[in-house]
């Protein structure tokens, strides 16, 4: 268990520098999945160093995967094919990581051998069953604590078939578990979203020779095939990036260049929503790196103002909203959010954490279910609980950087779990930011 830590973040000169935010955690993940299960040695650059990338990464060392680690950031990953993984000695801990839960709830599901996976504190509250009842319609045996919740413990050896499911709520990582069990199970496998979400997992089995067709929106591969090893790139998180697009929009006098940024479409909503606020923010230099989009962002300071989101783009921001509310308080109008009740099951209820935090910062917020309306203001300061929320610390430490005076965020050691060195990286670029004694 991680400890406890605060930071006192405080009002901020301009913004200014050129950032490398560390690689994307979501490719990162899925990057030593599918080279553990490939056939053959893969190389990865630009792995995430997080707590979360380095808990899947273990989890396939006790799987029987030999993965090395020649430098930070490089993983070397033995493939023992997909049929080569060994039973583990004991629970597989997956930390804070939902995505490694759920992906791999799916991938062991298909298992000969028994397999148990838990998590800390705040992944044990997490709910589970949006995963394993349409695991459970493939033929797969999966027990949860009551309510749905970890530990998961998968029993082995059941005969998995392909099913067509229509997801009821639009999830990338409930997509990717069902497409990873569809790998071990007989027939197709095909699923089906309300709203396109995140196509991580289906440009990367691409990547590794599955026959898989998809389409925003849908997913359709075969059982039985095999991965081949490949060599991948792993762009910087866009999440991650998130948090300095939006600082140095806020920010007066404002200027940062951020390096080779992924820029997935059904990942960059919040690109969008900060355009249409009136954010000044350049792409340069586009460029692919393993199936995905990768360009240079630089992002000046300019006035924001109040917009209605789309909830078309919501899916492709859900990870960002933290990031979204802090430009809204600092722009001209009210801003209104529907149709993100996914907020409440994410690591902390986001709607709830951001909108009582913006409040003890002075501004007002009507939450509703799905949303919420945040009129903006003057930012005081003021203490911040982020719940545990890497997103809510990150968050709440660019809204201090236009506050009006200091803002004392608490419970921040879980920001190692997706940015580590982000107070670091912060500072650099010239934000009030350091660890309480």
């Amino acid at each position: 268990m991680t400890s406890k830590q605060d930071w006192i973040a405080s009002p901020s000169q301009p913004l200014h520098g050129e950032l490398t935010i560390p690689g994307d955690k979501s490719i990162s993940h899925r990057a030593v999945m599918f080279a553990a299960l490939a056939d053959g040695v893969s190389r990865i650059d630009g792995f995430l160093e997080g707590e979360d990338t380095r808990a899947t990464a273990a989890i396939f060392a006790r799987l029987g995967v030999r993965i090395e680690t020649p430098s930070a950031s490089r993983r070397i990953v033995h493939g023992v094919g997909v049929d080569g993984l060994k039973p583990p000695a004991g629970d597989l801990d997956c930390g804070n990581a939902g995505t490694g839960m759920r992906l791999l709830a799916g991938l062991l599901a298909g298992q000969p051998f028994d397999s148990v996976l838990v998590g800390d504190e705040s992944l044990s509250r997490r709910p589970m069953r949006r995963v394993t009842v349409p695991l459970a319609r493939m033929g797969a045996r999966i027990d949860t604590a009551e309510g749905g919740l970890p530990p998961l413990r998968i029993h082995g050896g059941q005969a998995l078939a392909g099913i067509d499911h229509t997801l009821e709520v639009a999830s990338a990582q409930v997509k990717s578990a069902l497409l990873l069990a569809g790998l071990y199970a007989r027939g197709e496998t095909v699923v089906r979203e309300p709203h396109p979400t995140r196509d991580y997992t289906e440009r990367m089995l691409a990547a590794f020779g599955v026959d898989i067709e998809f389409s925003p929106g849908h997913a359709r591969l075969r059982g039985g095939q095999r991965l081949r090893a490949t060599d991948i790139e792993v762009p910087a998180d866009f999440s991650s990036a998130a948090f300095f697009l939006v600082g140095a929009s806020i920010v007066p006098g404002s200027r940062l260049r951020l390096r080779a940024v992924g820029l997935n479409p059904r990942r960059t909503g919040l690109l969008a929503a900060l355009r249409m606020m009136g954010a000044d923010i350049a792409e340069e230099n586009h460029r692919v790196h393993g199936g995905e989009a990768v360009a240079d962002l630089l992002v000046r300071h300019a006035p924001l103002r109040g917009i209605e989101v789309p909830e078309a783009l919501v899916p492709d921001m859900i990870d960002e909203f933290p990031a979204l509310f802090v430009a809204a308080a600092c722009a001209e109008g009210p801003t209104v959010v529907r149709g993100a009740a996914e907020l409440r099951v994410k690591e902390s209820d986001r709607l709830a954490a951001m909108a009582t935090g913006l409040r003890a910062l002075g501004l007002r917020v009507d939450e509703t279910p799905d949303g919420a309306t945040l009129h903006p203001g003057a930012l005081q300061g003021g203490r911040i609980e982020s719940h545990g929320d890497h997103r809510i610390a990150m968050a709440f430490a660019m809204a201090a950087q236009r506050a009006q005076g200091e803002v004392r965020i608490g419970d921040v050691a879980n920001v190692a779990t997706s940015f580590p060195g982000f107070d670091a990286l912060a500072r650099g670029a010239g934000c009030g930011l350091a660890h309480t004694p």
